[in-house]
């Protein structure tokens, strides 16, 4: 994996970030916070729960290893989560120009959120951060069905053809 590869991911992951958030902007209070028997209930909770695992990642790249993730309620509204999303972006945007390969290529340790050690170099922690938001992001097309909302397309090939498209 390289730099390169690991630094479209990025750019991969918060384009569908953005076009997931755009597709929620329009639910309402209710609907953004609604039950739906999910493995993370509601929207609201599922969205917290990507932008959490973001946030821990880029702690533990950085040598800390958070033993909670940030509880949804923190986020009380959809302009809360958009808000803190930026925010976390921008660190890992920024934490991801930085890198060289051998960076990429170190091994990080850190604990679990149970105080399990774990260790991975940082290309398969990046890799993974991508595959979680896109799982994930797959959920919250399921959710936005269900209230009767249009999700939008955030398949990584849909991204390289918009890409492509775009360069021509």
């Amino acid at each position: 994996m390289t730099l390169d590869d690991i630094r479209t991911l990025i750019e991969f992951n918060y384009w569908g970030n953005h076009r997931a958030l755009d597709a929620c902007a329009g639910l309402t209070p209710e609907q953004f916070t609604r039950d739906l028997g999910n493995s993370f209930p509601s929207v609201r909770d599922t969205l917290a729960h990507i932008l959490g695992a973001e946030w821990i990642w880029h702690e533990r790249w950085h040598g800390r290893s958070p033993t909670a993730l940030p509880k949804p309620a923190d986020y009380p509204d959809f302009a809360s989560v958009r808000a803190r999303w930026s925010e976390v972006e921008s660190d890992i945007r920024k934490f991801v120009a930085a890198l060289d390969e051998a960076q990429l290529a170190r091994v990080h340790e850190y604990r679990l959120v149970s105080g399990t050690a774990s260790a991975q170099p940082l290309w398969q922690l990046i890799q993974h951060l991508v595959n979680h938001g896109s799982y994930h992001r797959g959920q919250i097309t399921m959710m936005l069905r269900i209230l009767g909302s249009k999700p939008a397309g955030t398949d990584l090939i849909a991204f390289y053809r918009e890409r492509a498209a775009a360069a021509r």
